[in-house]
């Protein structure tokens, strides 16, 4: 069979996630990653890593369950192998707590995730402020660690690395079979998509290495997640906001709520403050269509909005990535137009 050529658009976690997945299913592409930042510079390389997703309002529930768990799996057995410190993927217990009894006391996910259950009215002493909470087990991924090992895995079975800053996906449709987008809010721009606009974050790094367990409010605005050299705290979720400067304001406010959760941080050391862009979108986009160039249509599938859940969902969608690129090299393609 002809070496299909695949270009994927996006050095962040989902695009590794469908960089990789494709590269080692489909022998006969040959896949290249083109971005302008890689890691240690991306938008991923920055986030928390804790696997806890939100829900997205019009996506079916049990296909966010299948990227959840598909996503929870791959990544478990990576943590249970002899790569995980490599790649930075363990397992990480603590506890989410909120301010009311939820509606869904019991989401989702609770199946999947290891060891889930409701805090007794003994552990909901330590947080006079909140009325219910739940104990798991879940997973933590290092992104500054896992996308270089992803990369590496890439390149392992052929995969290529173009750093260059992408404009139009037209252009590239000249010299690729196919394009995956994972440009994440930068598909804004490139997919012309004005569905998806940044979601601001700002989190500290601090050193307080006696926590040991995540702990996060049930309002996603504050939380602790603790991990193999430092612990992150956050956070903000701000729409719209396109600024990459450190809000010393902001940092103060997170500091302040994350204290008040866990007191003990009144002695840690703020090591590093960092802001990232979410790819804000109401329902993740993973689905396909034709770029027509030159007579040709060339099938670009789409794979980004994951918001704040790339990590906890990388791996699922890319997952339905393949599927619609594999679908794509076996159909007929429609008819271009003229």
């Amino acid at each position: 069979m002809q070496r299909v050529k695949v270009l994927v658009v996006g050095a962040g976690v989902v695009g590794l996630s469908s960089a990789v997945c494709i590269a080692e299913t489909l022998p006969h592409c040959s896949v290249t990653v083109v971005a302008e930042k890689f890691s240690p510079d991306t938008t991923s390389d920055g986030a928390a890593g804790i696997f806890l997703p939100t829900e997205f309002p019009d996506i079916p529930r049990e296909r966010q369950r299948r990227w959840f768990k598909e996503s929870f799996d791959h990544l478990l057995a990576i943590a249970d192998s002899p790569q995980a410190g490599e790649a930075g993927v363990y397992l990480s217990s603590g506890y989410h707590i909120f301010k009311d009894v939820p509606n869904d006391k019991k989401p989702y996910w609770a199946d999947v995730v290891l060891g889930f259950r409701y805090m007794t009215d003994h552990e909901m002493k330590r947080f006079p402020n909140h009325k219910f909470g739940q104990a798991f087990t879940t997973l933590k991924c290092e992104c500054w660690r896992y996308l270089p090992w992803m990369e590496k895995r890439l390149r392992a079975v052929g995969g290529q690395i173009l750093h260059e800053k992408v404009t139009d996906l037209h252009k590239l449709a000249l010299n690729y079979d196919a394009i995956i987008n994972c440009s994440g809010v930068g598909s804004r721009f490139l997919a012309k998509d004005e569905e998806v606009y940044p979601v601001r974050g700002q989190i500290l790094k601090i050193n307080a290495p006696w926590l040991k367990n995540f702990l996060r409010d049930g309002d996603g605005m504050t939380y602790i997640y603790p991990g193999m050299t430092h612990v992150n705290i956050g956070g903000t979720r701000q729409v719209g906001d396109w600024c990459m400067e450190v809000n010393k304001e902001d940092s103060e406010g997170i500091l302040e709520r994350c204290c008040r959760l866990e007191p003990s941080l009144r002695a840690c050391q703020v090591m590093e403050e960092w802001v990232g862009l979410r790819p804000g979108r109401a329902n993740l986009r993973v689905e396909r269509e034709y770029l027509s160039v030159l007579g040709h249509q060339v099938p670009l599938v789409h794979n980004y909005g994951h918001g704040g859940c790339g990590v906890t969902l990388s791996w699922g969608t890319a997952l339905d990535a393949l599927d619609l690129l594999r679908q794509s090299l076996y159909e007929k393609p429609p008819l271009a137009r003229l």
